[in-house]
């Protein structure tokens, strides 16, 4: 009767064994929803959707998009949390929801780090730092020399605690300059002020900047990363003008919850990471203004908690406060 048991105990431990990689070998034998906790339209949802389109065709299952938008994201990355960890609900995670979110809401119903796991960096957008024409701003180094000449010099922001408005507190830190902020209900009323001359300075990222400044609208002075970005290859970079640690980098990727199977998630990183060389998914990030990042799971997860340490310390410095 023992060895019977013994043997029962055996067999029962090699099917368990087994099954784990048959299911990551079958996955997915469903549909795939993938949340966008923003409006439909914008980059993270435009970027979904081609996921979406390509992800179908890979796994021979429908994989769809829901928009969950509200509370800057907030409300889609909840839900997405508290999914079954199956690998059939995904989230589009972004610089708002997983890197500044956490250090600016004190009651965030999630963690980015403990209810998530990774799966891939999708694209990158720097922040650009433009001033008005009639500023008379030419460079970082003018905007540097005139704030602590005295001027009385206002930058303006899509909002308080967004990554334009950040992006401005790091090189205010960096450079020990004072400027006074004005928010606005978004961009386009930002950008409005600062062609006007209402304001002298703005942050925003690369796919809003591009256009203005090519226009001849408002004058590039900076781009916040450690490289220049090929939409504005002549534009020094902030660090290069002499502001050091300067790196304001919007991003968008892809995230299961936490606890979803390893097998699972190196599947669909794989296959992000194959989409990521497609010709007509990099035309169609060139269309957007996002360098394609193509960061391995281990490299998304180690950029995330980097992200949260470094937008915490400049909330923390610039007394940025949300509730």
């Amino acid at each position: 009767m023992t060895a019977m048991l013994d043997r029962r105990s055996l067999l029962a431990s090699v099917a368990v064994l087994c099954a784990l990689p048959a299911s990551a070998q079958t996955y997915p034998t469903k549909p795939i929803k993938i949340i966008v906790p923003f409006p439909a339209g914008q980059s993270t949802d435009i970027l979904a959707r081609v996921m979406a389109d390509q992800l179908t065709k890979a796994f021979g299952q429908q994989v769809i998009v829901e928009n969950r938008p509200g509370a800057a994201g907030s409300i889609g990355a909840d839900a997405a949390a508290k999914a079954a960890p199956d690998g059939y609900t995904l989230l589009m995670v972004t610089i708002s929801t997983h890197g500044i979110a956490p250090a600016i809401y004190p009651k965030l119903p999630y963690d980015p780090q403990k209810d998530f796991a990774p799966i891939a960096n999708i694209g990158l957008t720097p922040q650009v730092l433009m001033a008005s024409l009639k500023s008379g701003i030419e460079s970082v180094q003018d905007l540097i020399a005139k704030a602590k000449a005295g001027g009385d010099l206002n930058y303006g922001t899509s909002g308080n605690g967004s990554a334009s408005h950040l992006a401005v507190e790091m090189l205010k830190s960096a450079a020990g300059i004072k400027l006074t902020h004005i928010p606005f209900k978004g961009n386009g009323e930002a950008h409005l002020a600062l062609q006007s001359g209402d304001i002298q300075i703005l942050s925003d990222a690369i796919p809003g900047a591009v256009g203005p400044i090519k226009a001849g609208k408002v004058k590039g002075i900076g781009i916040a990363d450690q490289r220049r970005s090929p939409f504005l290859p002549d534009l020094p970079t902030i660090i290069e003008q002499g502001v050091p640690g300067v790196v304001a980098v919007g991003w968008i990727g892809l995230s299961a919850p936490a606890r979803t199977p390893e097998p699972i998630l190196d599947r669909v990183s794989a296959e992000v990471m194959r989409i990521l060389k497609e010709p007509e998914v990099l035309e169609k990030l060139r269309s957007l203004a996002f360098v394609p990042a193509k960061e391995s799971r281990q490299e998304f997860e180690a950029y995330i908690a980097l992200e949260n340490i470094k937008w915490r310390k400049i909330v923390q410095d610039a007394g940025v406060k949300i509730e």
